[in-house]
């Protein structure tokens, strides 16, 4: 097996994004408090991104009890926290190359839920290595939650992170499977175990708030094919919420784009009703011997 170079730069520039990201997730979770406004969280998160050298990779993720991930506000969104499980998902990326990491903030007084998912991240970290297969780091997942009493949910899992690419491969599963592949020296994941009181499985909810390029197709619509061109000059292929567009009826323009096919939508992915759900994000580099955490810090 050939030997990694962790000094390229973009392994700097993947820590740099951790440094970054571990700071301003200590700032947004004490921002989470019962009567503090989801909206003004998020707006301040990815403002404290930008600040601190970095740009958002995606748009502050904020789950709200039975919702697991793709959760943002809407650019009117005046709700505010009540006695409920909060997860925080942040992405940040330098010159494209992303960190993502996420933790729960329990207000509603389900301590053992949010150590769940921290202790099968725990584990699942403790299992990577070259050569281990992507099964077994689910599996350390699986049995972590299964023994905190909770079901992982099945149908999320980890991934890896390319360069302007917040999704791409190896999977890694929160449940032991057959399928996946064996670890490599250099690859660079975020593993995030989800722990829920529910079913273990996730479905699509009606709204969604986030969305990426597909491909820059020709549309009619003035206004439509201009927005398409700035989706594609400011966030490439990464994920963007509609509340970031101030072009001229953006949200007409984003439907025609989702219809022409050049965008997509992430609808929020939910649990069953009255089931609550946590979250714990690293993102880590698989090393010679092991795995380093560019987001070391994160629960301290």
């Amino acid at each position: 097996m050939a030997e990694v170079d962790l000094d390229e730069e973009r392994f700097e520039k993947h820590r740099e994004a951790g440094e970054i990201l571990v700071a301003v997730m200590a700032e947004a979770r004490e921002l989470v408090e019962p009567g503090a406004s989801l909206l003004e969280v998020a707006e301040t998160a990815e403002a404290r991104i930008e600040e601190l050298g970095g740009k958002p990779a995606f748009p502050v993720n904020i789950s709200l009890d039975e919702e697991a991930s793709h959760a943002t506000p809407a650019r009117d969104d005046e709700r505010t926290f009540g006695e409920s499980v909060v997860c925080l998902d942040l992405g940040v990326h330098v010159d494209g190359w992303i960190a993502d990491a996420a933790v729960t903030v329990d207000l509603a007084g389900e301590p053992g839920l949010v150590t769940a998912a921290e202790d099968a991240l725990a584990a699942a970290i403790e299992a990577v290595e070259p050569g281990v297969h992507t099964g077994q780091v689910g599996a350390a997942i699986e049995r972590a939650i299964d023994d905190a009493g909770y079901n992982p949910i099945v149908n999320l899992s980890g991934h890896g992170l390319g360069e302007y690419d917040a999704h791409t491969g190896p999977n890694v599963p929160n449940r032991a499977v057959d399928s996946g592949i064996e670890l490599e020296a250099g690859e660079v994941l975020a593993i995030e175990p989800f722990a829920s009181t529910g079913s273990g499985k996730v479905g699509e909810g009606a709204s969604a708030e986030i969305y990426s390029l597909l491909e820059a197709r020709p549309v009619r619509d003035r206004r439509a094919r201009r927005l398409l061109e700035t989706i594609a000059e400011t966030y490439r292929t990464l994920p963007f919420a509609a509340r970031w567009l101030d072009e001229p009826r953006a949200d007409l323009s984003l439907t025609r784009l989702e219809r022409a096919g050049a965008v997509r939508s992430y609808p929020v992915l939910k649990e069953a009703e009255g089931a609550l759900v946590s979250q714990a994000e690293h993102t880590l580099i698989v090393t010679e011997d092991g795995c380093e955490v560019v987001t070391a810090g994160l629960f301290e």
